[in-house]
C-alpha cells in the first residue's frame, strides 16, 4: 500500500486538531464516511469564525446568510479510527465572485493522508434561497488571514 503524506508547503492553511470519538464511528471503531462531511462542515465554520474573524453563527442566524456546499469531491485513503487525534487542514483553491473552492486534508498523528476532498461553497442569501456576491468582510477576512499566513497575492 502506498502511503500519502500532506504536502503543507504552499499556501495558506488552516488547521484544526480533532480526536476521533465513538460517535464518529462504525461499529468496526472506524470513522463512518459521512462523518467526515460533518467533520468539514465544523472546520468551514471554525475558518470562518477563527481563520476569517467573521463569527459563523452571526453569519447565519443573525445576518440570514448561507453557505451551501455546491459540489463535493473526495477521496479515503487510510482509515481513522476511534482515539486518535486528526488533524484537518483548510486551504482556499480559487475565490470566485460568489463561491469559494476548499481543498481540505485529514491527516494522522503521522502525517499521513487519510482523506482529502475539494469542496466548492456558495454564498447564498437565506432571504430568497439565492446565490449572492461574498459579502466585503468575508473577502476582508480572506484577504488578511492569507496576509498571515505568509500568502502573497
Amino acid at each position: 500500500m502506498t502511503v500519502q503524506t500532506m504536502d503543507t508547503t504552499s499556501s495558506a492553511v488552516f488547521t484544526v486538531q480533532r480526536l476521533v470519538r465513538f460517535s464518529d464511528c462504525d461499529p468496526a471503531g472506524m470513522v463512518f464516511y459521512p462523518q467526515y462531511f460533518v467533520m468539514l462542515n465544523g472546520l468551514v465554520e471554525d475558518w470562518f469564525t477563527q481563520g476569517l474573524q467573521v463569527n459563523y453563527a452571526h453569519f447565519l442566524g443573525e445576518r440570514r446568510l448561507g453557505l451551501p456546499m455546491a459540489s463535493l469531491q473526495c477521496d479515503f485513503k487510510v482509515p481513522s479510527r476511534m482515539g486518535e487525534t486528526i488533524a484537518l487542514h483548510l486551504r482556499l483553491l480559487r475565490q470566485g465572485k460568489r463561491s469559494l473552492t476548499l481543498g481540505v486534508q485529514c491527516t494522522g498523528a503521522d502525517n499521513t493522508l487519510r482523506w482529502s476532498a475539494q469542496a466548492v461553497v456558495v454564498t447564498t442569501s437565506l432571504e430568497h434561497d439565492g446565490s449572492i456576491s461574498i459579502p466585503p468582510d468575508v473577502v476582508q477576512g480572506i484577504a488578511r488571514w492569507q496576509t498571515l499566513s505568509g500568502e502573497t497575492a
